[in-house]
């Protein structure tokens, strides 16, 4: 099996802060707060789609990272979510995380999707702080940050010639001869 290898950046969206408001219309005395909550940060999702068949979309295209989600504003108006960023992997893809080269999926069927960064939460509005006590809170909650993480493709691909032989008989350098491939070879000194 050859191992079509490529190394991305994922980020997710980060969640939208939320807005500290008051209402302030005329005849309405002691409106209270009306700031809404942040949106919602999109999230990164690799899918399988059977049509590609190499990784090579990958080599020049190396960080994807999602929507942000929407600030939070007056009159309880919520943030819109980020929409979610979908990342085309090949079937038969293996997921590794860089720093701990944990497999984290396999996408060997052809519907499989995997979620490689959540999305950052929405901040709340001054609205959601106000108690008896506390009527007009005059803070808010900023959204929280998505996620972000180096990750490695691996592409298991067929061969379609493979090369039998004992050990130490030129295999490779016989492979590094006749194509680009550039096998590892071992060399050995003996001294004596």
């Amino acid at each position: 099996m050859f191992i079509d290898t490529a190394k991305l950046f994922v980020k997710s969206g980060d969640g939208g802060n939320g807005a500290i408001s008051f209402r302030r219309e005329k005849y309405i005395p002691l409106g209270g707060p009306d700031g809404g909550d942040g949106g919602r940060g999109g999230d990164v999702i690799l899918k399988v789609d059977p049509q590609m068949t190499t990784l090579l979309d990958f080599k020049y295209k190396k960080k994807f990272a999602a929507e942000r989600g929407g600030n939070g504003a007056g009159a309880k108006c919520y943030g819109k979510n980020g929409d979610n960023l979908i990342v085309k992997v090949p079937m038969g893809t293996i997921v590794r995380d860089v720093e701990t080269n944990k497999i984290m999926a396999d996408l060997s069927h052809e519907d499989d999707t995997y979620v490689v960064c959540k999305g950052g939460k929405g901040g709340k509005g001054n609205t959601k702080f106000a108690t008896p006590t506390r009527q007009a809170p005059s803070f808010a909650e900023p959204g929280m940050p998505g996620e972000e993480r180096w990750i490695t493709l691996e592409l298991k691909l067929l061969a379609d010639v493979g090369l039998l032989g004992f050990p130490n008989v030129g295999k490779s350098t016989l492979l590094s001869m006749v194509s680009k491939a550039r096998p590892r070879l071992q060399t050995t000194i003996l001294q004596l």
